[in-house]
């Protein structure tokens, strides 16, 4: 028998006119990594937000922030832009603080 992973991650998807859904995942593919390597590889159309739950410990969470966090920085870290099939996901969901910090002249 299979074991399924610990915590299952699912993300929410925007179809437009045709609605939203939670889109369907093979067990063996719902961990954090594999759902953010396929966000980012545009496996997604608009993903409206990411929840994992872990059906074992009875606890489920939204954590649209913390993976758009994840894929701003890993965009940062390649130097590339967050890909435009994710700038809206991103832009709500972590938000990049614009407060500039002055440095003072000496």
């Amino acid at each position: 028998m299979p074991v399924n992973p610990p915590t299952v991650y699912l993300v929410a998807d925007d179809f437009g006119r045709a609605g939203s859904a939670w889109r369907e995942t093979d067990l063996k593919t719902a961990d954090l990594e594999t759902v953010i390597q396929d966000l980012i590889g545009g496996e997604y159309c608009r993903p409206i937000k990411v929840v994992a739950f872990n059906t074992e410990e009875r606890w489920s969470e939204d954590v649209s922030e913390d993976v758009a966090r994840e894929i701003q920085h890993r965009c940062d870290l390649l130097l590339s832009d967050v890909p435009s099939h994710l700038q809206e996901f991103v832009d709500r969901h972590a938000p990049q603080d614009t407060r500039q910090f002055s440095m003072r002249l000496v």
